[in-house]
């Protein structure tokens, strides 16, 4: 179909931000892995790796992939429908269900964060690191999904220049914080693994206070305590319509990512080193994805609400092509610099981790394009009121293909790493086909309504 240049613009304008506001948040992680690489080598960041994948597990399968999905769809819609007050309520009820969500998962991270390493059969010297991360850690988690509920209403309207502020101010504040305390300068502690976390923690609870104030200040769009104190049931179930299968898309592909990080335990801390190092250089290349999925959320939402289809469908289609194009060029960067990217976060003299890290990014170059297409695509019909086909996929793609080979490369075969991404592989190219059709069999059928 013919994509007009008003659209590129209307896509790269919401696409843009929201890209620089993940790539920033990302980072948070990537500056931890890198500093205490630096610091404490591959068991340092065997420790602070598998307690951010813990961490980040529930605040994306909760918040960031659930909650936040349904009120940024269901904003976007009422927005594009003209009805601003439903659009403000719709927020509202997000950030008090992300509020008592958020106290709930501080509670279990903080109190039970030994319980669960050992569980997964984590080396001793990987629990003594790892736990005090994790409680320290949990307080800012807390932060961090109040603020990404705030942030689904601010997106769902239109505005992503603003949280793109709030995560330059908590990167600017982590990185000052993560050299203070992990090396221990400016007169600081040299605190390690506890340093990066105490950073990370206050940055964002930094963040949190800045969207707050902008929000109650300056924001279009509000959380009003009126809808709080009187609340709608039945628009409450209509947002846990949208983010309970949004939750369970998340869900399948996190706790499957996360139980396929517990099978490469097993391997050692070397091959688990070079699977999390590997896993952060690739977590920069998923920020175009979803930024564009953002976009694609966002404007197919508006003209939805307008049921003007043909407009919705130009939009899907540019995001799906943009963001497919700029993870191509992930993907050559991958296979023609590996090693020097490794290098940014391990020293030279941890050879066994760079040299099967190296062989895991060239494989990951392959999925790029199609991890683009599934974020994407996925977006499109999120945007649309259908977050249960994006689930579905999930399910068949993370459960049915990813886990049984992993847990047969590992235990059964007994490979090296570099064979779980080679699964991985495999898997995005399913999930992006299958969920590529779906969507263009959904849009098919919005237009001939």
């Amino acid at each position: 179909m013919k994509i007009h240049k008003s659209t590129v613009w209307d896509v790269l304008r919401i696409a843009l931000p929201a890209v620089g506001e993940m790539i920033l948040y990302m980072m948070i992680g990537v500056f931890d892995t890198m500093m205490v690489g630096q610091y404490g080598g591959n068991l340092a960041v065997s420790s602070v790796g598998l307690s951010s994948e813990i961490i980040y597990t529930f605040s994306n399968i909760l918040v960031s992939n659930g909650i936040s999905i349904g009120v940024a769809s269901l904003v976007a819609r009422k927005i594009g429908a003209g009805k601003k007050e439903l659009a403000e309520e719709y927020a509202t009820l997000g950030f008090l269900s992300t509020a008592i969500i958020s106290i709930i998962v501080w509670a279990v991270l903080f109190s039970t964060s030994s319980i669960i390493f050992r569980l997964i059969g984590a080396e001793e010297k990987i629990v003594s690191l790892a736990s005090p991360y994790m409680k320290i850690a949990s307080i800012g988690i807390a932060f961090n999904m109040l603020m990404n509920s705030l942030n689904a209403g601010l997106r769902g309207y239109g505005n992503t220049k603003t949280p793109l502020i709030a995560s330059v101010i908590i990167n600017v504040v982590n990185i000052f914080l993560d050299y203070s305390l992990i090396f221990g300068k400016f007169g600081m502690p040299s605190l390690g693994a506890r340093g990066a976390a105490i950073a990370t923690s206050i940055a964002q609870v930094l963040g949190f206070i800045f969207i707050a104030i902008y929000m109650y200040k300056y924001s279009k769009i509000k959380v009003k305590l009126k809808y709080i104190k009187d609340i709608d049931y039945s628009m409450v179930k209509s947002l846990m319509k949208l983010s309970i299968p949004s939750s369970f898309q998340e869900g399948a592909f996190s706790i499957s990512r996360l139980l396929s990080n517990f099978f490469i335990v097993s391997l050692g801390s070397v091959a688990f080193a070079a699977n999390q190092i590997t896993t952060s250089i690739e977590s920069i290349s998923f920020m175009p994805g979803w930024g564009f999925a953002v976009a694609a959320t966002t404007l197919v939402g508006h003209k939805i609400g307008e049921k003007n289809y043909k407009k919705a469908k130009e939009y899907a289609y540019c995001s799906i092509l943009l963001a497919t194009l700029v993870m191509l060029i992930c993907s050559v960067l991958f296979l023609a610099i590996p090693r020097t990217l490794f290098s940014l976060y391990i020293g030279a003299g941890e050879e066994k981790v760079i040299s099967e890290g190296v062989l895991c990014l060239m494989v990951a170059s392959i999925e790029q394009p199609f991890m683009a297409i599934s974020m994407v695509a996925g977006g499109v019909l999120k945007g649309s009121g259908d977050t249960k086909t994006p689930f579905k996929v999930s399910v068949i793609s993370s459960w049915i293909v990813r886990l049984p080979l992993m847990f047969i490369v590992i235990y059964v075969l007994k490979l090296s790493v570099v064979y779980v991404w080679i699964i991985t592989t495999i898997q995005w190219i399913i999930d992006g086909s299958i969920i590529f059709i779906l969507f263009r069999r959904r849009f098919n059928e919005i237009e001939s309504l």
